[in-house]
């Protein structure tokens, strides 16, 4: 399993907000070019979070995109999924009525047990954390 770079580049994006929550709205081109990150892809890659609630664009010459709820708030796994969808590896963990083996499938045990420490090890990780220590990698470079 690998994760899309879309997945990759919205949590960088997310974590840029969040070093600056609670100081106004960010411009998009800024964490662009903090992350390197191309500025067209990033507006497609913000489309997802902002239409699912995870931030909210400002508007006019101050504009610019802030988190929605504070960064403490978000875990990781929240921002994978919502760009990302499912982080199933296969298709019979979100729908065992896909395999007709399902009940005879004793590989799907190791998928399920997959997901389910994905989800544990990403859901413990807020924005905050990361912002945290990205502010820590961008002071070290100082």
């Amino acid at each position: 399993m690998q994760l899309s770079t879309k997945a990759r580049y919205a949590a960088r994006a997310l974590v840029e907000l969040a070093l600056s929550y609670g100081e106004g709205p960010v411009k998009l081109k800024d964490v662009a070019g903090k992350q390197n990150i191309s500025l067209k892809y990033l507006e497609q890659v913000m489309f997802p979070l902002r239409i699912n609630g995870y931030v909210k664009t400002h508007k006019g010459s101050q504009g610019g995109y802030t988190l929605s709820r504070p960064p403490e708030k978000i875990n990781l796994y929240e921002v994978i999924q919502c760009v990302e969808g499912s982080l199933s590896t296969v298709d019979c963990v979100d729908n065992p009525d896909l395999c007709e083996r399902v009940e005879l499938c004793v590989t799907r045990n190791v998928w399920v047990g997959l997901k389910e420490a994905i989800y544990k090890e990403l859901s413990s990780i807020t924005l905050d954390e990361l912002a945290k220590k990205q502010s820590l990698l961008y002071k070290a470079k100082e």
